[in-house]
């Protein structure tokens, strides 16, 4: 009985971040005009680059749904908001969204000193 309860209360937990994890968590709003420009731009290409196998994407509704087993530096407020977290804690953030060029480049400067973003690079 005690474990079929443990295993019903770990199925009932949201699938985010866990230890030894690197996500990008994507803080988002419907009818939000950057999310959807990002969507446009970058969401389809994203889990086939370099930055997407090294922090897959996790979205989240900023209003309904904000993970507490994650260490945040300071909560998302706007929309979109992207977080990068490695061993559910923060490690680096785009908040708004600046257009293609300047978000692959602000993800990179995040991303750049994780092995996990080299061991990406080495899977293509």
């Amino acid at each position: 009985m005690k474990s079929f309860l443990t295993s019903l209360i770990l199925l009932s937990l949201p699938s985010f971040t866990w230890a030894g994890d690197v996500r990008l968590l994507m803080f988002e709003d419907h009818g939000c005009y950057w999310c959807e420009k990002w969507d446009e731009e970058v969401s389809a290409i994203y889990p086939k680059t370099q930055e997407g196998r090294a922090a897959p994407l996790e979205r989240i509704n900023i209003h309904t749904s904000i993970p507490e087993n994650i260490s945040f530096n300071t909560q998302p407020v706007y929309t979109p908001t992207f977080v990068v977290v490695k061993d559910s804690f923060e490690i680096g953030r785009i908040e708004g969204y600046p257009g293609a060029d300047f978000f692959w480049g602000l993800l990179g400067n995040v991303l750049k000193d994780l092995p996990e973003f080299e061991e990406a690079k080495d899977s293509s």
